[in-house]
């Protein structure tokens, strides 16, 4: 679970940081380049953004799972006693199945909005300390940008390993202060709800229409 909520939480804040910026000064020229996966690794308060993620997840993952075993048990119903209903009968559960399996799918695509927006409100304060952190090593170190080093993200095919500045912003970040984070959990909403990143809800099968 912890693998999967990392790859989604760090994942877009990468592709945001590719590039940091260029600096003010045209005198600058030198270029840097850092592994960003390795930092936000390193910045505090990523554990307990992490754990709040996961919990998060969690209930949403619970009220999810508890609509679909109804929904499963209806679908049981269906199946064991469709042989002996009417065709008016069997064409009400049809329905009835088929509205139920639309609704999991629109809710499931609720929960996963609802977690990416849980998501970006926490580690926003990390990501902003990252790059506040690389903004002052671009200044005090006279580049002209840094680039993005990790795996995944990188256009540096090759490069002079003492233009890697990813130790000294390691240093840095593991001397600020952890961001403050959002201790509240967004809790699913009734009629409006929505999964975590990586899980998605399986909707009953539809049965056969006959």
């Amino acid at each position: 679970m912890r693998s999967t909520i990392r790859a989604t939480v760090i994942a877009p804040i990468l592709c945001l940081m590719a590039v940091v910026g260029a600096h003010a000064q045209g005198a600058c020229t030198k270029i840097a380049y850092v592994n960003t996966q390795i930092l936000m690794e390193a910045a505090p308060g990523r554990i307990a953004a992490e754990s709040l993620l996961n919990k998060t997840g969690e209930s949403f993952r619970t009220a999810l799972q508890k609509e679909q075993d109804s929904a499963q048990k209806m679908l049981a119903a269906y199946q064991k006693d469709q042989a002996t209903m009417t065709a008016a009968k069997k064409d009400q559960a049809e329905k009835a199945l088929q509205a139920i399996e639309s609704d999991l799918q629109a809710k499931n695509q609720q929960y996963q909005q609802q977690f990416d927006a849980k998501r970006q409100e926490v580690m926003a304060p990390i990501s902003d300390l990252v790059k506040q952190v690389l903004d002052n090593l671009l200044t005090e170190g006279c580049y002209a940008m840094i680039l993005d080093n990790a795996p995944g993200a990188s256009v540096i095919v090759a490069a002079d390993k003492n233009l890697d500045i990813t130790d000294k912003a390691v240093s840095r970040l593991r001397a600020s202060p952890a961001p403050k984070i959002k201790a509240n959990e967004t809790a699913p909403v009734k009629g409006a709800p929505a999964a975590p990143a990586g899980v998605t809800g399986k909707p009953p099968v539809k049965p056969p229409v006959q």
